[in-house]
């Protein structure tokens, strides 16, 4: 069996794989990728399709968190710019709602302030009456109503368009491909997988373990006596009714629970999102609950009381939270990058806006571990163009879907 060396190996082709991938490939080193189902088949193609710097962390002040996502957002909206796209949102502020109008106008005010006082950031009071009947959103009882920018993508294809960019920039990528074992010896690993034509080895100089919910499989299975994070899986569910697409993303407060739900335009329909509930078992067999839909078809209707929406189709995710007490809505959402053994990182973690800093990190961290290359490229002015790369069969995906 013949030996490939590469500098880097990336395990993983979610939106933190990808990213990897293209910072390791830019920087000039040797990469490869093994993805075991299909490219942005889990999560990357679960989430709430946002690129934003994240209003609602204001609230548990992580200012430090949202700046940085802000200043993303604004990189992927130049370098992106047909997969990335502006958008309203608008939040509507009521005589029931916990957060009044002076809390929405003051995080406002920070989230422009910490995003650079720009265009994009700025924000306006938006006269009740103007918004009566708009989108059908519910009038009565309506007092405020607040409308600023973030930007909204298609979560896969910009996934798809990050591994294409590694790939142009000499990154490999097999798929479907599973690692079997891996070894560390001399400042190196030697690594052991399968793919579609059977059992094959590498050696590589750094391995990044960005598996998603399955991080804490894959670094038990290659390194069992390798400290782990203790974390919690959260599945996000969503749910696309068959309502026209709203002009803008609706920015709600569930009356159940006083979480903060989006009601967004996807596909010329209306996709609602998400929940955050507690998930055991294996992660490539998360499905929406028929609890989530009910909550989320509740939050719709409390805010779009006109006839009822059906739905048409229904998603779920599963998201990493290093362990902490508190509810999940609170817990830091930083990304944790866990270094052991040597030349290892396993990405805990992580948000699709800020998919390219955690990246840069992820490579900066490792460069004591990798050798001397030539600089090819620097993300943050690589384009991002619309592709085709074919995935193959996924689970995840069945036939019709809207995600």
């Amino acid at each position: 069996m013949s030996t490939v060396d590469y500098d880097l190996l990336v395990i993983g082709g979610g939106i933190q794989g990808a990213g990897v991938a293209q910072a390791g490939a830019a920087a000039g080193y040797n990469v490869l990728l093994l993805e075991k189902t299909a490219i942005a088949s889990a999560t990357s193609s679960r989430s709430s399709k946002l690129i934003h710097g994240g209003l609602r962390y204001l609230e548990s002040m992580q200012f430090g968190l949202v700046r940085k996502a802000l200043r993303e957002r604004d990189i992927l909206l130049r370098i992106a710019p047909e997969l990335v796209k502006p958008v309203a949102f608008h939040i509507p502020v009521y005589k029931t709602s916990i957060r009044a109008a002076w809390k929405i106008w003051l995080g406002l005010s920070l989230y422009a302030l910490l995003g650079g006082l720009k265009p994009l950031n700025r924000f306006q009071h938006v006269a009740v009456k103007a918004s009566e009947n708009q989108d059908g959103l519910k009038a009565e009882g309506l007092v405020a109503e607040y409308q600023y920018w973030d930007a909204q993508t298609d979560d896969a294809a910009l996934t798809r368009a990050v591994m294409n960019s590694a790939q142009m920039l000499g990154a490999e990528l097999i798929c479907p491909a599973e690692v079997i074992s891996a070894h560390y010896h001399k400042n190196s690993y030697h690594l052991r997988y399968k793919d579609h034509s059977g059992e094959k080895q590498l050696h590589c100089h750094a391995l990044v373990n960005a598996s998603g919910p399955w991080v804490n499989q894959v670094l038990e299975k290659l390194f069992p006596q390798s400290p782990r994070l203790e974390v919690d899986l959260v599945q996000g569910t969503h749910v696309l009714l068959d309502r026209p697409a709203p002009s803008a993303i609706y920015y709600v407060e569930a009356v159940a629970d006083k979480r903060a739900v989006f009601v967004m335009p996807w596909k010329d329909r209306t996709l609602v999102g998400t929940t955050e509930t507690f998930f055991q078992g294996e992660p490539d067999q998360v499905r929406p609950t028929e609890k989530e839909i009910q909550y989320l078809l509740s939050v719709y209707a409390d805010y779009f009381p006109g006839d009822p929406a059906e739905m048409i189709d229904s998603f779920a995710g599963v998201r990493v939270l290093p362990k902490t007490s508190g509810r999940f809505f609170n817990r830091p959402r930083d990304t944790v990058l866990h270094l052991s053994p040597p030349g290892l990182i396993s990405l805990y973690g992580g948000k699709l806006t800020g998919y390219r800093a955690t990246a840069k990190q992820v490579i900066a961290k490792l460069q004591v571990q990798l050798p001397e290359r030539e600089v090819k490229a620097d993300t943050e002015k690589l384009i991002l163009n619309v592709t085709a790369v074919p995935l193959t069969h996924s689970p995840w995906r069945e036939e019709g879907s809207f995600i």
